[in-house]
């Protein structure tokens, strides 16, 4: 399918006789170069902004490797697990350079989820040692409870998210603790892995995947190219660093010599009084935070004075959205991918003949999923079985397939998984499109019963994993229910047992016990399931009925 061929030059070619890698020719990509840059191109930047606090490069450099230096004097070296629980603040900004330069690999964990999830996790991953914020206290030390060997915790100590300390040690004085003449590790190999991040599947665990330095490195550039973040950007950090290490932008805003613009909580108050206290010139988030910032009332918009780039994937913006954001000074960029491609793969690229349609009209071409970033190598809507590619004519739908130097290593400790998603030499997404004349390529539907809430995926499969444990519950099915707010949400069809008795509010109250709130159905519906001949229940049926609800 649209095959290169490969150039091989002949053995013993003069271009191949005394010309071999060395030193001089060859290092290995990685993203932790963009640190030792910036640091010495830009020593008086401004690196990070949070609340009162500045830190300039040099600053942040000095922080990052002090956090190496002490996690090394912790044991903590090549190939461990360091685990961060934590939102968008200068330590898990510094966990990003700090962790791999001692070697280890970062797991930025998903704050918003349930005990028993982090649990799997911290386990899965084998975890040395945990950076915990306070106020996530109570779910890590009800993870811990669970695990059948200790973790140490660094309790990671702000004011603005106090809490129960579980730690004998704090994150300042892990840096304290480090030799100020350790030597930071870089890769010897640029496939060595600098991250993991667990996404949902199909089964109701989540998967690791894996990201290598190479991948992080060139996807960090891809961001630079695709986007223009200008000569110093100001970003602020609405997008979760959690979410695929944060779309890779620790890495881009840095190589960028742009200011990170910390923010622990995500509110309509605090994002546009930041905006315009900050100068932010970018922002990167889901549907949910575009909505936030279009339908925030009047009062809330202070006067900004330049124009403000926004980035968003999951579901496509609305055209209403999309207006309302062009008046309050925000242009939106729609970009698509997967964990498994360190987010952002794809980018619905502008074209200056669009500026000439109607609102609705290019509304409905910016809402596409676009073209490949320049560092994927290979994007094609195509067959699943056969992987013959499908005509351009925005009609054969077919699977999205990527390769290239953005797809992860695989998923840690699952080799059939990874087998799977890497059938015939191409990384298979699951999600179905479409692709247009013009090349661009627009999903129609997915393959996967993933329902993506506020760009937090969900496995149907879990949530009706829940609804199963209650005891009223005879059979349950979950699909995704269009909402204007969080995108999709969980709706759940179920049919109770004979004679049993039980409302909405308490299995959604149930659920809530079992799982991460925001995994638990907001809608729930009681009847008989629609089935097909061979019993399979029919989930096309129910997404139809969950858009009357």
């Amino acid at each position: 399918m649209n095959e290169r061929r490969a150039a091989r030059f002949p053995t013993g070619s003069i271009f191949e006789r005394e010309l071999d890698r060395n030193p001089a020719n060859f290092r290995p990509l990685t993203p932790l170069t963009f640190l030792d840059r910036a640091a010495d191109t830009y020593p008086d930047r401004v690196a990070v902004r949070y609340g009162a606090l500045r830190r300039t490069y040099p600053e942040l450099r000095e922080r990052c490797r002090r956090l190496a230096a002490g996690l090394a004097a912790r044991g903590v070296g090549p190939g461990d697990t360091v685990a961060v629980m934590a939102p968008n603040i200068p330590e898990l900004l510094e966990a990003h350079y700090g962790v791999p330069l001692a070697g280890a690999v970062l797991n930025a964990l998903n704050t918003r989820l349930d005990a028993r999830t982090v649990a799997y996790i911290l386990a899965h991953g084998e975890t040395r040692i945990l950076l915990a914020d306070t106020e996530f206290a109570p779910v890590v030390k009800a993870a811990l409870a669970q695990l059948d060997r200790a973790i140490e915790v660094v309790d990671i100590v702000d004011d603005a998210g106090a809490g129960e300390r579980l730690g004998g040690l704090d994150y300042e004085e892990l840096l304290a603790a480090g030799d100020a003449g350790f030597v930071p590790y870089h890769p010897a190999d640029e496939w060595q892995a600098i991250s993991l991040n667990y996404t949902s599947g199909t089964t109701g665990e989540p998967k690791g995947v894996v990201y290598h330095h190479r991948g992080a490195y060139l996807n960090a550039v891809g961001n630079a190219l695709v986007w223009d973040l200008g000569d110093r950007p100001v970003y602020l950090w609405t997008l979760p660093m959690f979410h695929c290490n944060g779309w890779c932008f620790p890495w881009t805003v840095t190589l960028k010599g742009g200011t990170h613009v910390c923010l622990r909580q995500v509110t309509a108050e605090d994002v546009l009084g930041t905006v315009a206290a900050a100068g932010v010139t970018h922002l990167c988030g889901a549907p949910i935070v575009m909505s936030l910032i279009a339908n925030a009332p009047d009062a809330l918009h202070q006067p900004i004075g330049h124009r403000v780039q926004m980035m968003t994937a999951a579901s496509a913006p609305p055209a209403a959205i999309l207006e309302r954001m062009a008046a309050r000074d925000f242009e939106v960029t729609h970009v698509y991918g997967l964990t498994e491609v360190y987010g952002p793969a794809t980018v619905c690229a502008r074209q200056e003949s669009w500026n000439d349609l109607a609102p609705a009209e290019q509304a409905r071409m910016l809402a596409r999923q676009g073209v490949p970033y320049p560092v994927l190598e290979g994007l094609e809507v195509a067959a699943p079985e056969s992987l013959e590619p499908l005509a351009h004519d925005g009609e054969a739908i077919g699977e999205i397939l990527m390769r290239g130097h953005i797809v992860a290593k695989g998923y840690l400790k699952n080799p059939e998984a990874t087998a799977k998603a890497f059938a015939g030499g191409w990384f298979h997404t699951g999600d179905l499109a479409v692709t247009h004349p013009d090349g661009y390529v627009e999903i129609k539907d997915r393959s996967k019963d993933i329902i993506i809430s506020g760009g937090e995926n969900i496995s149907s499969i879990e949530v009706e994993g829940a609804l199963y444990r209650h005891p009223a519950v005879l059979e349950a099915a979950v699909v995704a229910r269009p909402d204007e707010r969080w995108g999709e949400t969980p709706c759940a069809f179920v049919t109770l047992k004979p004679g049993a008795e039980v409302g909405e509010a308490e299995l959604i109250a149930h659920c809530r016990d079992e799982l991460a709130h925001f995994k638990a159905p907001r809608t729930v519906v009681f009847g008989e399931l629609p089935k097909t001949s061979t019993g399979k229940v029919q989930k096309t049926v129910l997404r139809e009925r969950a858009k009357e609800v």
